[in-house]
């Protein structure tokens, strides 16, 4: 055989299999931008999941606050976290990013609603209030979430706070009960 055969020959069979390994290639240039979204879809998925808990676990810890229960057996602003972290985790880090603000109010007019953010989009750290009021008083219980967004590329979507973070928030506002026996009714 010749080398110009040899040369047809390996034309021919390098022409046929021309296609082969195409779906590789443009799944390479597809696999980058499907995987972020997918990933971002998982983290989105985990945020809202997260603040969800985070609601639930806000209106159980009003419940015994406006029950009366926290102050009936003198937890103290610790022993609040520690409860309401026990219905979040393993979600939500009951660490520095987790900020709880309890604050109360003679009536509903009286009640003012701080921003949890500075006007540089940073957590507002004021916002660490323990007063549970007496029977009666009006009561806003906030918690605020600093979530850290990992997914790559997706920060213009996932982001609403500056560093990088998603603020992750939930509140209860009510009016305690007359948990006392020297008060008839509100």
């Amino acid at each position: 055989m010749t080398i110009i055969e040899r040369w047809k020959k390996f034309r021919a069979r390098m022409k046929a299999d021309s296609r082969k390994g195409s779906a590789a290639i443009e799944f390479a240039f597809v696999a980058p931008v499907f995987f972020v979204l997918l990933l971002g879809t998982f983290e989105a998925a985990i945020m809202f999941f997260s603040q969800a808990a985070l609601q639930n676990a806000v209106t159980d810890m009003a419940r015994q606050i406006r029950t009366g229960q926290v102050a009936n057996n003198g937890m103290s602003k610790s022993a609040f976290r520690t409860a309401l972290c026990a219905d979040v985790s393993p979600l939500i880090a009951c660490d520095g990013n987790l900020q709880i603000d309890v604050q109360a109010y003679p009536s509903y007019t009286n009640v003012t609603y701080t921003s949890p953010l500075n006007s540089d989009q940073t957590m507002n750290t004021n916002l660490n209030n323990f007063v549970i009021g007496n029977a009666c008083d009006v009561v806003l219980l906030r918690a605020f979430y600093t979530w850290p967004v990992a997914t790559p590329g997706l920060s213009w979507f996932l982001v609403n706070m500056a560093g990088d973070k998603h603020l992750v928030a939930a509140a209860a506002a009510f009016r305690n009960e007359p948990y006392t026996t020297s008060t008839g009714g509100c």
